[in-house]
C-alpha cells in the first residue's frame, strides 16, 4: 500500500513538472495600439518593420520592442532579466507589408531564421535582423534586399548591440551569440 502511495505521488510530481514546463511558454499577445517599446518608450506601431515581445517570468505582461533587433539585444544585455520564458518576433514572410508587419503573425525567435546585413532599415533607421519562419521567404527577401540568413543562435552580439547605422555592422566572421537554453 505504501509503495502504491509513493508511486502515485511520484506520478503526480512528474505531471506537475509537465504542467510547469507548459506554463513557461505563454502564447504571443496580439499587438495593439497600446503597446510601448521597451527601449524607445514609443508606440511600437509608429515604426515600420518587425517587432518583438518577450515573456519574462518576473514580469506579468510581455516586454515589447519596436524592432526584432532590439528584441535580440534584450537577450544579451547583462542588466536585463534572464528568466525568459518565450521570445516572439514578427514573421515577415507572413507580414502584410514592411510598414504593417502584422498584429498576430508571430514566430518563436529561437525557431526563426534571420536576415542580417540587408539594405532594408528597421523602424528606428538602423540595421535590422529580419525574422522569417520559412527559409523560402527568407531567401526571397535576400534576393531582393541582400543580406545573409542565419538562425537566432548565430545572430552576432555585435550586430544587435552596434549603433545599427552601418549595413552589416558585424563582420562576416563575428562570433555568434550564446544560447538561452
Amino acid at each position: 500500500m505504501r509503495r502504491l502511495a509513493l508511486a502515485l505521488l511520484g506520478l503526480l510530481a512528474l505531471a506537475g513538472c509537465g504542467e510547469k514546463q507548459a506554463a513557461q511558454a505563454p502564447p504571443p499577445h496580439k499587438m495593439t495600439a497600446e503597446v510601448i517599446g521597451h527601449y524607445c518608450g514609443m508606440n511600437v506601431l509608429e515604426h515600420p518593420g518587425p517587432k518583438g515581445q518577450i515573456f519574462v517570468a518576473s514580469v506579468i505582461e510581455p516586454v515589447w520592442f519596436s524592432s526584432a533587433r532590439d528584441t535580440i539585444a534584450f537577450t544579451v544585455l547583462p542588466d536585463e532579466p534572464k528568466d525568459i520564458q518565450a521570445i516572439y518576433v514578427s514573421d515577415m514572410g507572413k507580414a502584410p507589408s514592411w510598414d504593417k508587419p502584422g498584429a498576430d503573425n508571430w514566430v518563436e525567435a529561437r525557431k526563426a531564421l534571420f536576415v542580417i546585413g540587408s539594405r532594408v532599415k528597421g523602424g528606428m533607421g538602423g540595421d535590422e535582423a529580419v525574422p522569417f519562419s520559412e527559409r523560402a521567404a527568407a531567401e526571397t527577401f535576400v534576393a531582393e534586399n541582400g543580406g545573409r540568413i542565419i538562425p537566432f543562435a548565430e545572430v552576432p552580439r555585435e550586430y544587435v548591440l552596434s549603433d545599427g547605422n552601418k549595413a552589416g555592422a558585424a563582420p562576416e566572421g563575428a562570433p555568434g551569440r550564446a544560447s538561452l537554453d
